[in-house]
């Protein structure tokens, strides 16, 4: 039984311009479920393990069974169900990068977190509040309460106020969404903050700010998470056991509604996670 996180859209350059191509024509990327065999190389599973993991060299999620690495996979943890495991490794992984590619986050940092109320953006609260810092989260009115409870001190309804007209200064922001002018961003960013982009459709902008700041001068840094999949699981499951992190789950769907859930996740309303049950 294989239990998958729902995925974003296709992204054409990697999946197919006019169609997907023939080995990836299956969404889902992110997978729990029980070993049912392995290859003879496989050193670190045996049939009738319960993993969790990332599948988004090849996708192919959304099915009975999946075909994939030993290293995109680490053992499920103890105290999560298949639906909660399957809603971890992208989502976790790229908050675990939006915080950590900038440095590391000394305690009592101003964080905005630009998306929080989706599934990267639950996760970004938490692993931000474990830093002790002290976290802004920005998304639709409907979404503030699951901000709140995933522990964010201030939360704010886009709809009503643009944080990026505040008074407010922050040190690091993490962009789930990308949305804004960098000039916008730059308004409202302490004098040596970071902005780390892990979504959204301005990625050229954030990729020349470094070569800009060589002749400006500008001591604030801009990045983008693209580590690849399966950052941090390991850390990630231990958090996981030891309570002190928890994903998100809107709605669990089956199999056989995945068209549903897709439709679903594309209106935006969404809080948290969206998963695909077998």
């Amino acid at each position: 039984m294989w239990t998958q996180k729902l995925c974003r859209r296709t992204v054409r350059p990697w999946y197919g311009l006019l169609k997907p191509k023939r080995n990836r024509r299956i969404l889902g990327s992110d997978i729990s479920g029980t070993v049912e065999a392995v290859g003879p190389l496989v050193t670190r599973f045996r049939p009738g393990d319960d993993v969790f993991g990332d599948h988004w060299d090849n996708w192919g999620g959304f099915a009975e069974f999946v075909c994939t690495k030993e290293t995109a996979m680490e053992h499920k943890p103890q105290n999560a169900t298949f639906e909660q495991a399957a809603a971890v490794p992208q989502a976790g992984g790229l908050a675990m990068q939006g915080l950590r590619t900038a440095g590391q986050l000394p305690p009592g940092q101003k964080v905005l977190i630009n998306g929080a109320g989706g599934g990267v953006g639950t996760f970004a609260i938490q692993l931000a509040k474990l830093a002790d810092a002290e976290v802004t989260g920005v998304d639709a009115g409907h979404k503030l309460d699951v901000m709140r409870m995933a522990g964010s001190d201030h939360v704010i309804d886009y709809a009503k106020t643009d944080f990026t007209e505040s008074s407010n200064s922050y040190d690091l922001i993490i962009d789930c969404q990308c949305n804004r002018p960098m000039r916008n961003y730059k308004r409202v960013m302490a004098p040596d903050g970071a902005l780390v982009m892990v979504g959204g459709k301005r990625i050229l902008p954030v990729l020349m700010q470094g070569p800009l700041a060589r002749f400006t001068g500008e001591p604030r840094t801009f990045h983008l998470a693209i580590d690849g999949p399966n950052i941090g699981l390991t850390e990630m499951k231990e958090l996981i056991e030891a309570d002190k992190l928890y994903p998100v789950i809107d709605q669990t769907y089956p199999l056989c509604e995945v068209p549903d859930a897709m439709r679903y996740f594309e209106d935006g309303r969404h809080k948290g996670k969206i998963v695909i049950s077998i």
